[in-house]
């Protein structure tokens, strides 16, 4: 077979695959990622010192994690472009479900940061496989409506996942919140090994050979559409990231916040986002992808410039700090289904390969983002305030440029 065409085939065979359950288990697929992250922020600070840890070593738990999620993704996209999904999804859950264990039991920051790069690794062959299903079933736009959906139920998920990690940490402690990870992986395991099909119609025999490999890489890289939508879902979840690495910190030790407290805080970002997903159908109906990507690029420099301004006034009210972030977090529910199925979109016979590229700049932003935390809180706000203001203006940026021009123009519902 030959290295695949960049053109969109709308005459592709696919598998059938109930809504209801695609939809479904791509929203317990995706949403592993906030309950990896979501349930233990809240422990964060706790953890770090229980384990006599510095806070730099603490943040390495996190952009660990996801240094070894994107890395992971360029070796589970060919895999799962050469033998399916299904054993690739299968192998990433067991060894989540194994790795979350061991977090949970882990003596020393040091044994703690292997496990969660194990559970990184593992979580990449999940998400990767979720987003590259959706290309397996849909087509670009069905696709992003598809996304759109299992995101809300994403946004639901990291709802509950907030307050609970909090209530977890203080009551159980953080241990108990890692070792529900363990519960909610063996769960997915078991959904996907009973009753989700392989959705690959053709897996590619020569997919891992270096030759094959390469031709798809680079046909993938330099593909526009590609790195418009890429660098739009990259932007949005470097803003998230940023809020998820400096926040735990910031509302506990320098706003005074207890856990729980700050288990809500989680719960209400997630509920914005929760809100975007449901606009994000709303305006791919009435204006098409283009222009829904630019209406939400505008809610993310509004949310960005509105937390300076609020910073910059002197007000240190958590209220009041997250009321522009809220923006930022509607948008994010807009930009996610748009970008990463447009990402993928123009590959139906790489998805594995465009997935994982794109997963990959994500997670090597997002660790970037984390070492770049880890050495700039210094008891303010600002560090957050300044991270999440240069993604909002990046944001707008690639939306109103890079998918205005790239993006597909009868993308409408």
């Amino acid at each position: 077979m030959s290295a695949p065409s960049a053109t969109v085939s709308p005459a592709l065979p696919r598998v059938a695959v109930s809504q209801g359950l695609a939809i479904t288990v791509l929203a317990l697929l995706l949403s592993i990622q906030p309950v990896t992250t979501d349930l233990y922020l809240p422990a964060l600070p706790s953890l770090t010192r229980d384990l006599g840890a510095p806070v730099t070593a603490g943040q390495l738990t996190l952009s660990a994690l996801l240094l070894a999620f994107g890395a992971s993704q360029l070796v589970w996209g060919p895999l799962s472009d050469r033998f399916g999904r299904r054993p690739v999804l299968l192998w990433g859950l067991a060894i989540y479900t194994l790795a979350s264990l061991g977090s949970a039991f882990a003596p020393s920051m040091e044994l703690l940061v292997a496990w969660r790069t194990a559970q990184g690794a593992a979580m990449g062959a999940v998400v990767m496989c979720a987003r590259a299903i959706v290309r397996d079933l849909y087509d670009p736009l069905a696709g992003a409506r598809t996304m759109s959906k299992a995101l809300t139920g994403l946004g639901l998920i990291a709802c509950l996942c907030a307050p609970l990690g909090g209530l977890l940490s203080q009551t159980l402690g953080w241990r108990a919140a890692l070792l529900a990870l363990t519960v909610y992986a063996a769960g997915t395991l078991a959904l996907v090994a009973l009753r989700m099909p392989e959705t690959l119609h053709t897996p590619n025999p020569r997919a891992l050979q270096p030759a094959t490999l390469a031709r798809t890489w680079v046909l993938v890289l330099r593909n526009p559409t590609f790195w418009a939508f890429c660098l739009l879902t990259t932007c949005s979840y470097g803003g998230l990231f940023t809020f998820l690495a400096a926040s735990s910190f910031v509302f506990i030790e320098v706003l005074g916040l207890a856990r729980t407290q700050y288990g809500w805080v989680l719960l209400s970002t997630a509920l914005a986002y929760f809100g975007g997903t449901f606009l994000c159908r709303r305006l791919l109906a009435r204006h098409g992808l283009r222009r829904s990507v630019a209406l939400a690029g505008g809610l993310s420099l509004a949310g960005g410039l509105g937390l300076a301004a609020v910073a910059a006034l002197g007000v240190r009210h958590p209220v009041a700090l997250l009321a522009p972030f809220y923006l930022f977090m509607v948008a994010h529910g807009i930009h996610q289904p748009c970008g990463q199925t447009g990402s993928v979109g123009p590959f139906p016979q790489a998805a594995g390969v465009a997935s994982a590229l794109n997963g990959f700049v994500m997670m090597l932003v997002a660790f970037a983002i984390g070492g770049w935390v880890g050495t700039h809180l210094n008891g303010t706000v600002w560090p957050l305030v300044q991270g999440i203001l240069f993604w909002s203006v990046a944001l707008a940026l690639v939306a109103w440029t890079l998918v205005r021009r790239y993006g597909e123009p009868d993308a409408r519902a």
